[in-house]
This record gives C-alpha cells, structure tokens and sequence, in this order.
C-alpha cells in the first residue's frame, strides 16, 4: 500500500476516510508473527534490553511488558501548547505510513487502533516541546503512545477529555502490549512529518497566490507583458521558472491592462519621445515574479518527493525483515530529511512574504508607483489614512519571517548522556515552517486587499484578466471598497481564511 501525498491531503484537509487493504494488514501480521518467533533466544535492542544509552542492561523476561510501558510513561514529558488537530491528524497517518511498510514487528490492532482514531476524530494530545528529532519524535509520539494504551487526554469534538472515557465512548479498548509495541510507537518521523505533510499543503497554494499577485499587480502597473512570455523564460535553463511563466501567462489571458512592447516602443510612429513616462522596465519585485518564485516552485517539488518518501518508509529501529529473516539495527529514525527539506520551504516562503511586502511598498508608495494615491487612499488625504497601518503589520510580520529564516538544520546540541551526539532537529524545524506560512498568508491577505483597492483606484477592474477579475470580486465579496477609515484586522483575517480554504487553476 502506498501513500500518496495528495491522498493524504484529502484525508487530513477534507477529512476522507482513511483505509488500510487487507493484505497490507496481513503484512503486518505476517511479520509481528516472523519477530513473535526470531526474538525468543536472541537479545535484540528494545525488546530485552534498555533504551538509549541504557541499552547496555538486559532487562529480565518477567519486566518485558513492563519495560514497553515505561518507555511511553517515561517519555510523555513535552510541553508548551498542544499541537492543532490537524497536525496531529496527519502525524497519526505518518504513523500508519511507517507500521504499513511491515517492518515493525508490531501487532496489527496497533494499526487498527491508529485508523480508528484518525476517522473518528480522536486527537492525542501533543504538546509542541520535545523532540530533538534524532530517534525521531520520541517525546511527542511517546503522547500518542499514552493515549494508545488508554491514558492521557484526547481531544475530541472539540473538548479535551480522558482518553479512557473517549474509547469506552466508541467502543474502542486500548492497545496491548505484545513485543515492542511501546517502542515501535515512540520511534520514528511521524510528527514532524505530519506537521511538514499539512505545511506543504499551504505552501502550494500560497505559491499558487503568489503567481496570480505577481500578474494582478503587473496588470495595475501597466507593465509590458514580455517578462512571462515564452521566449524570454524558455532560455533560462530553469524548471520552476518555466513552469511558473506559463502559469503566469495562463492567469492573464485575456488581460487588457498589460501593453505590447512591439507596440508602444518597436513602432518607430510611437515612440519618438525623449523620455518615457511609462517606465521601459518595471520594478523587480514585479517584472522578475517567474525568475524569484521559479525556485519556490523547485523547492516545493523536492519537499513533496521527501516526504512522499518518508510516508511510505519504515522509520523504526531496528528494523524487523521477515523477507531477510533477520533484525537490522541502524538509525531511520533519524529526521535530517524532513529538517533540511522544512528548511528549505521556510527559507522559501520568506520568499514569497518579502515579494508581496516590496509589491505592497510599489502600491502604497504614490512615488514610486506614479499612478495611485497614496496608501491607496481614496479618501481626503490628510483626514484619511487609507491602508497606511496596514504596511507597519505587513512589514513587521515580513521581518519575523526573515529572522525565522535561520536555517535549523544545523541547529545541533547533543543530549541522552552524548548517545544523540547529532540531532536534526526536525520537528522544530517543521513548526517555524508552520508560523512562517502562517505569517506569509497574513502579508498575502493585505497585499490581495491592497490589489483590489488598487484596481478600484484606477477604475481598471472591468479590464483585468479573467483570473485576476474573479479574484478582484472574490476579495471584493469579503472587503468592499472603502473611503472612510475603519479598522481591518477582521477583514485582515477574513481573506486570510478565504486564501487558506480556497485554490485557483494555474492552467
């Protein structure tokens, strides 16, 4: 069985149901029963010996049991504010991901239960503080663990309660302990995978939001269209850029905002002038969007291969072959991938929240821009303030994406008395991805408000392109055209939402 990152999107965004096929299931089984009979006579990392540095003890046959409860009790020490259900959500998936690989040794009602919580909406809670992300998400998997074994809380249906009570709620009994089940739970990518899973959603369509900006605001400036044309971007030997070039074009077909260079600067019967009052060559932040987003777009295309990997790899230790016949002892839980790739689409999205806060400065600065009020004022200038305040919160929230912006990939402090003497860090670094998307859609839902004001300052909206027309009237829906001052935090808030739940063609 293998996921899909796509799937597991319409299982984590638009809560499809999640299905396990019987014969994945019965892999599961098949190599719980090959472990059940290769680890009787053999001493074998977490089965009958200590964890992490403690490795070094044999723990005695009668405490075996004992010894997997203890390594979920032990490690349930996070802290900070639960993770959203969301993330927890898609954690649990990466979860099922790992154990569906059959490499585990762990007993299929751990699956079972797994899937259960994940479509009925039962929620471990996880706090945000605890993994270093080396043997995975030890302390943060070790609270979905708890709630596995019927401990803990749970939120469900929006009230945290004893998980206990939630399972005999559903008819639900807690996980039992067989061999390593403890283990195999706590070990492993899951949450930070989860939490990069959910990331890279929003990533794609802010990059989507992005593109469309970049032509609605070339569309306002007037711009001559050849910065997204074919032959221009087709030499740069770029991917992303292409691909973003013609997304671009698609958007603004049918625009009569964009001008022709053939026309007004080729025909020697128009262009006789001295001095060009039109600008030759628009601002940067406007004329290189394909050359500035085309890497955002590579970026994401790795990011999402990493992590269709990491979904469908068994990141447990050690791991149990029943084709092999043998148990390999290694490190897969080891996050690099997920931290280095997180990173990366943080140092991208700082990207995207830089370009609509430089678009957002072209649209306030009246000197800049040549052709609208300033702050997009439309009322009595002096008395009114237009979207003057609303730059201070683009431009600080701008500047914390970029202090967030240092990578933590190499953000190392050895712990567990020098046995993680490396650490990827991976999960933190998949939540400071998490905010920064959060505030990159913040400075978008200014800039989208600030493009339709725009568009009404220059009365251009009947000649936008279909896209970008559908977009100006979408925004207008939620913000209508204002003269007077008034506060905007809610309707700050309401495109912000509107961006997050809705998508657009590129094509």
């Amino acid at each position: 069985m293998n996921l899909t990152l796509d799937a597991v999107f319409a299982n984590v965004i638009e809560d499809a149901p999640f299905e396990v096929s019987a014969c994945t299931r019965e892999e599961v089984g098949e190599c719980y029963r090959f472990l059940k009979g290769f680890a009787r006579d053999k001493v074998i990392y977490g089965i009958n010996t200590g964890f992490g540095p403690m490795a070094q003890w044999r723990v005695d046959d009668r405490c075996l049991e004992d010894l997997q409860y203890n390594i979920i009790r032990s490690h349930a020490t996070g802290a900070g504010e639960p993770l959203d259900d969301i993330y927890v959500k898609a954690a649990m998936i990466a979860r099922v991901g790992t154990f569906l690989q059959a490499r585990s040794g762990i007993h299929p009602e751990v699956v079972d239960l797994l899937v259960e919580f994940i479509n009925r909406g039962v929620y471990p809670y996880i706090p945000c503080h605890g993994s270093v992300g080396a043997s995975g998400d030890l302390v943060q998997l070790a609270h979905i663990a708890l709630t596995l074994i019927g401990e803990g809380k749970v939120h469900y249906r929006g009230q945290w309660r004893p998980t206990l009570e939630v399972m005999d709620e559903n008819g639900l009994k807690p996980m039992s302990i067989h061999i390593r089940e403890g283990l195999s739970v706590t070990n492993g990518t899951s949450v930070m995978t989860g939490v990069a899973v959910v990331n890279q959603f929003y990533a794609e369509r802010l990059l989507r939001w992005s593109a469309l900006a970049a032509v609605w605001m070339n569309e306002i400036a007037a711009s001559f269209d050849d910065w997204m044309c074919a032959p221009l971007n087709s030499v740069r030997r770029q991917h992303g850029q292409q691909v973003m070039a013609e997304w671009m074009r698609s958007m603004a077909s049918g625009s009569r905002c964009l001008m022709k260079r053939e026309h007004e600067l080729y025909d020697p019967e128009r262009n006789g002038q001295e001095v060009f009052e039109h600008k030759v060559q628009a601002y940067y932040s406007l004329r290189c969007t394909p050359q500035i987003l085309g890497p955002v777009y590579d970026t994401l295309q790795a990011s999402r291969r990493v992590l269709e990997g990491e979904l469908n790899s068994a990141c447990d230790n050690p791991i149990v072959d029943p084709v092999t016949r043998n148990v390999y002892h290694g490190g897969n839980f080891h996050g690099d991938y997920i931290s280095l790739e997180q990173d990366k689409v943080k140092i991208a999205m700082v990207r995207l929240a830089m370009t609509a806060e430089r678009q957002l400065n072209y649209l306030f600065h009246d000197r800049i821009n040549g052709i609208l009020p300033p702050f997009l004022n439309m009322g009595t200038l002096g008395l009114n303030y237009g979207m003057q305040a609303c730059q201070f919160t683009a431009t600080s929230t701008t500047a914390e994406c970029q202090t967030l912006a240092m990578p933590n990939y190499v953000h190392s402090i050895p712990n567990n008395n020098d046995n993680q003497d490396i650490v990827s860090m991976g999960t933190n670094t998949a939540l400071l991805t998490a905010k920064v998307i959060e505030n990159a859609y913040q400075v978008m839902a200014i800039h989208f408000i600030a493009l339709a004001q725009a568009t009404d300052c220059l009365g251009i909206a009947g000649r936008l392109a279909d896209a970008t027309h559908r977009q100006y009237d979408n925004v207008r829906s939620i913000v209508p055209k204002f003269i007077a001052d008034e506060p905007f935090y809610d309707r700050i808030a309401a495109v912000e939402r509107y961006l997050k739940d809705n998508n657009i063609k590129t094509d």
